[in-house]
């Protein structure tokens, strides 16, 4: 199938109940841009909620997801149906690079690195096939590695976020878990992008009924000041490019770094075993050019300031409700997006988002990341009664989320995330090579995630 010349169907009226629109073909162009709209909002929420955590510009990120979705699409071909969203996968590593005194050059130069990598291991699998990551990087190293990565952000909601205003806190993550659970159909999937409006609005409410706040803002400052501060809001264009900057490049950032590769692999691998399911195809071939197209796109939107990407299990959603697989859909959604990165003043709106509503979304939104360890785990029948998986994955979360360090000479420390996944990754294969032939047998290398063939 070309990249663009999708067949088209429907034109003659609606498609039938549960009729499937194939990747290579599409609806009229009405009815695509509407599905391309619905995606628009789909990744919006944790595409510019990710960037605001990592200390990145927000309307650069939605820009690049656009153009990374679009360089995505052109690697794989126009085979895989995916949108490339800001990735939480380094929201941890921005978070010890800044508490170690990094800027964010120095944020995008480690991230720009594991975006090589990452292309690295596209190349490499696309030629050895996916058996490679299944024997470096099996289901008990791989939840683990995301598990530490979501809870070793804990103190940032406890130290950062969650003090600026504990009220807005609470109440925004009371609204994120009612919006979960009751609401439904598309709405529940976007229930971190309505908290976080939610809040935005009770923020600037409360800001107009009791005053100024004397709690510490995200640079510790106890002065009495407003929730929302609009002041960058009426400065800013409505047309212009977003920040740009160059990246900077350090060797104890970019060992942060690397393990978010893990993570990365472990969701685009699954993602991309998702949309086969659901399309019936055997995409195993395109595994290694879909890893390929997203250390591209972390790679190019890194480069000039941007945040890392990744394939999104959101606009997947979007694809299961609707039934529509239709890449036309996914260069429609990457087109506005693009659009929308050229509105400064959307930009400035977007990160004036107060802390308090930040402190809210997180706690659940970290705690989610976690857990997807302990799903992949669950989904594996990973078994914690063998030692082999036990005692070093044990050690490995422990490190990672209590944050330990082991400092090396004089300027150098491995800590937290790096350190806590080369002890799961290390310690998991030592322990399977030493253990005897008994704890050996029956260790879960991989899931038979198989996509099944259409009739």
């Amino acid at each position: 199938m070309a990249i663009w010349g999708w067949k088209v169907v429907g034109s003659g009226g609606s498609l039938p109940p549960g009729a499937v629109v194939r990747p290579e073909e599409r609806l009229p162009w009405p009815k695509t841009i509407g599905i391309g709209a619905q995606h628009v909002v789909a990744m919006f929420g944790a595409t510019f909620v990710f960037p605001l955590l990592m200390g990145l510009d927000a309307n650069l990120a939605i820009m690049l997801s656009g153009v990374c979705t679009i360089l995505f699409l052109l690697v794989v071909n126009g085979k895989i149906p995916s949108y490339l969203g800001s990735s939480a996968s380094f929201v941890g590593v921005a978070a010890a690079i800044t508490a170690g005194g990094g800027t964010t050059a120095s944020i995008t130069g480690a991230i720009l690195v594991a975006g090589v990598v990452l292309a690295l291991v596209g190349v490499l699998v696309h030629f050895a096939g996916g058996a490679v990551i299944r024997r470096v990087l099996p289901p008990v190293v791989s939840g683990a590695v995301v598990m530490l990565i979501g809870f070793n952000l804990a103190p940032v909601v406890g130290g950062t976020y969650w003090p600026q205003d504990p009220g807005v806190a609470i109440v925004t993550m009371l609204f994120t878990l009612i919006a979960t659970v009751a609401f439904r159909g598309f709405f529940s999937r976007i229930a971190v992008f309505l908290a976080l409006v939610f809040g935005y609005v009770l923020s600037w409410v409360l800001d107009r009924i009791s005053g100024q706040i004397v709690f510490p803002d995200g640079a510790g400052n106890t002065e009495p000041h407003f929730r929302v501060n609009l002041d960058a809001v009426g400065d800013a264009a409505w047309f212009g490019l977003p920040d740009f900057h160059a990246p900077e490049f350090h060797l104890s950032f970019i060992l942060l770094a690397l393990p978010g590769v893990i993570a990365l692999i472990a969701e685009n691998t699954g993602h991309v075993r998702a949309v086969a399911e659901m399309t019936g195809d055997d995409l195993d071939p395109y595994m290694g050019r879909a890893l390929l197209g997203d250390g591209l796109g972390t790679t190019l939107a890194s480069a000039v300031g941007g945040a890392p990407t990744t394939t999104y299990a959101e606009n997947i959603g979007v694809m299961a409700a609707t039934r529509v697989y239709s890449t036309a859909a996914y260069w429609v959604a990457a087109v506005v997006a693009i659009l929308l990165g050229l509105v400064p003043k959307f930009g400035a709106v977007v990160n004036a988002t107060p802390g308090g509503v930040l402190g809210g979304i997180t706690v659940v939104l970290y705690g989610m990341i976690g857990l997807l360890g302990a799903k992949i785990w669950i989904e594996n029948r990973v078994d914690f009664g063998n030692p082999v998986n036990l005692v070093p994955i044990a050690a490995g979360v422990i490190i990672g989320i209590g944050d330990v360090q082991w400092r090396i000479g004089d300027d150098f420390v491995l800590g937290g995330i790096a350190l806590g996944s080369i002890v799961a990754i290390v310690g998991w294969h030592l322990a399977r090579v030493l253990a005897p032939r008994e704890m050996r047998d029956g260790l879960v290398l991989d899931r038979d995630m198989a996509p099944r063939k259409r009739d």
